[in-house]
C-alpha cells in the first residue's frame, strides 16, 4: 500500500490568475506501477493514445478471488489545497442545488458562467484497493482551475462563479463521468485535478464525511497538444518550468495518479483513472 501524507497548504496569487498548491510527503513511493508506464505521442491533427498508470481491473470477477491480493496501490492522500469548495476553506458547493451533475463546465445554483476551453471527458473508476472490486455507490466530489489557471469561487475574476465544480455517484462498475475542459497550468504547479471520495452521494454534503482526497496528473503530451491551442497561452510558458519530478505534490512518484489521455483535438480528449480506496 502507498501512502503519502500531505501537510502543507497550498499558496495563491490572484495576480494573473496564477496560483500554487505546495505539498510535503511522508511514506516512500511505490513504483510498481511505472514499469507500466507507456506514452505513445500520435502527431498529426492533435491525435494522440497516452497511456497512463494505475492498474485497471478487466473486469469486475478480476480480483483478489480471495487471496487478499492487492490489484492497485492505494491513491495517495494529497492536500486539497486552499480552493476546494467544500466548505473546508471558506465557500461549499457540496450542500448546493444542483452540485450532482455530470457537466461541470456552467456555474449552477443561480450563478451564470461558463468556462471555455478544449473539453475533456474525465472517467474515474473507483475500486478497493484490497480486492479490485468496483465500489458501487462511492461519491466523487471533483474542482479543478479553468484554462487561466483561475478556481471558482476564489480567484479574482470569478469569484461569482461556481464552474468546475460537480459530485457524482458511481454506477455498478465503480465508475463516474465528467464532461469539463481540460485544465491550464498556473506557475509552480503540474496540470491536475482534484477530488474527494465519499462513502456515499448523500453523505457528500458535509466535507467531514470524506474518505479520501488526492489529485490526478495529466501527461505531458496531452498537455503539449492542448496547451497550443487558443486561450491557453499563459499555460505554455508555466508548464516548461515545472514537471512532475519538481512539483510539490507529484514529486515523489505520480505512477497511480497519472491519468490516461486518448482521442483528438477535434474529436475529444478522455482522461481515465482507475481510484483505489
Amino acid at each position: 500500500m502507498r501512502t503519502r501524507h500531505v501537510h502543507h497548504d497550498d499558496h495563491h496569487d490572484d495576480f494573473g490568475g496564477l496560483h500554487r498548491d505546495l505539498g510535503a510527503t511522508g511514506a516512500a513511493i511505490d513504483r510498481r506501477g511505472m514499469l507500466r508506464l507507456v506514452a505513445r505521442f500520435g502527431v498529426g491533427a492533435g491525435a494522440l493514445t497516452l497511456i497512463g498508470c494505475g492498474s485497471t481491473p478487466t473486469s469486475p470477477d478480476d480480483s483478489s478471488n480471495g487471496t487478499g491480493r492487492s490489484c492497485s496501490s492505494r491513491i495517495p492522500e494529497e492536500t486539497a489545497g486552499p480552493f476546494p469548495g467544500d466548505g473546508s476553506n471558506g465557500p461549499t458547493v457540496l450542500s448546493a442545488s444542483g452540485v450532482a451533475r455530470s457537466d461541470i463546465r456552467s456555474s449552477f445554483a443561480g450563478l451564470s458562467g461558463q468556462a471555455d476551453g478544449v473539453p475533456l471527458t474525465l472517467v474515474l473508476t473507483i475500486v478497493s484497493s484490497s480486492t479490485c472490486s468496483p465500489l458501487a455507490g462511492r461519491a466523487v466530489y471533483l474542482w479543478h482551475c479553468d484554462r487561466l489557471g483561475r478556481y471558482s469561487l476564489y480567484s479574482s475574476g470569478v469569484i461569482n462563479q461556481n464552474y468546475l465544480r460537480g459530485a457524482q455517484e458511481a454506477d455498478a462498475n465503480g465508475r463516474v463521468s465528467f464532461t469539463t475542459i481540460y485544465p491550464g497550468c498556473y506557475a509552480g504547479r503540474w496540470p491536475h485535478i482534484h477530488f474527494e471520495v465519499y462513502p456515499s452521494l448523500s453523505a457528500a454534503t458535509n466535507v467531514s464525511n470524506k474518505s479520501a482526497t488526492s489529485q490526478i496528473a495529466l501527461p505531458k503530451s496531452a498537455n503539449d497538444i492542448v496547451y497550443a491551442s487558443s486561450g491557453y497561452e499563459s499555460s505554455v510558458q508555466n508548464a516548461a518550468q515545472v514537471s512532475l519530478a519538481s512539483d510539490g505534490v507529484f514529486s515523489d512518484g505520480a505512477s497511480v495518479e497519472l491519468a490516461t489521455v486518448t482521442g483528438t483535438l477535434a474529436s475529444g480528449l478522455t482522461a481515465a483513472l482507475t481510484i483505489a480506496v
